[in-house]
């Protein structure tokens, strides 16, 4: 009988955790507001997590989820498009956005939107924004049909737009979401490896690393 190949050990769960937090973008926030489809919300989550966000918020007025966290983390619903993301994903519910926007100023958080062109607003593209210019940033995407409400615009600091040079000019939210939320924490993460506090303080004799060393049992 031929031996059998003797399987890698995998990592604990702990100690990917450990792995992982210093490439988290600390003071980071998702703000999905009033998602159609569920299944929309586990996918948002899932770049939520694996792009390094630290917290999820989600504006849910029909409250299709349940307020406590715990519960969310059960709800097969989210947990199969996340693919168990909303099990290692922080998620805050909030009833409106009035209620999401006041939590998000009382701590300190300036927010920007995913959105067209809108007039009196500071507008760029994805490509063009600088998103370390913030300590505290938000980013927000809309419903699926109607996009992000006016009341969001009005009290976010821009509008950030992804480049379009198809016939077809929208993307679904779990794309744009990973689209945009790639490039935010691309520049914060290394914007972390150089400084340790915001406006160019602090700067490390050693930028840390911004890009994880791939997992030996996912090598070729």
């Amino acid at each position: 009988m031929e031996p059998t190949e003797e399987k890698k050990p995998r990592k604990s769960v702990r100690t990917r955790a450990d792995a992982i937090k210093p490439f988290r973008c600390k003071h980071l926030v998702a703000v999905i507001e009033d998602p159609n489809d569920i299944k929309n919300i586990g996918t948002v989550l899932r770049n939520v997590n694996a792009l390094g966000v630290e917290k999820a918020y989600i504006i849910d007025p029909r409250k299709s989820l349940p307020d406590d966290w715990q519960d969310m983390r059960e709800r097969r619903s989210l947990s199969g498009p996340s693919v168990s993301a909303v099990k290692w994903t922080f998620v805050k519910r909030f009833d409106s956005t009035e209620e999401c926007i006041a939590h998000l100023t009382s701590k300190g958080f300036v927010s920007v939107v995913t959105s067209p062109h809108v007039k009196g607003k500071t507008n760029v593209y994805l490509h063009e924004g600088d998103f370390t210019q913030y300590t505290k940033l938000a980013v927000w995407f809309g419903n699926e049909k109607r996009g992000i409400s006016e009341l969001a615009v009005e009290h976010c600091d821009m509008c950030v737009a992804i480049p379009m040079f198809g016939m077809i000019e929208s993307l679904n939210l779990g794309t744009s979401s990973g689209i945009v939320l790639y490039e935010v924490t691309r520049q914060r993460r290394e914007y972390q490896s150089q400084y340790r506090r915001r406006d160019q303080r602090g700067k490390r004799g050693t930028p840390l690393p911004t890009v994880m060393e791939r997992r030996p049992d996912t090598a070729d």
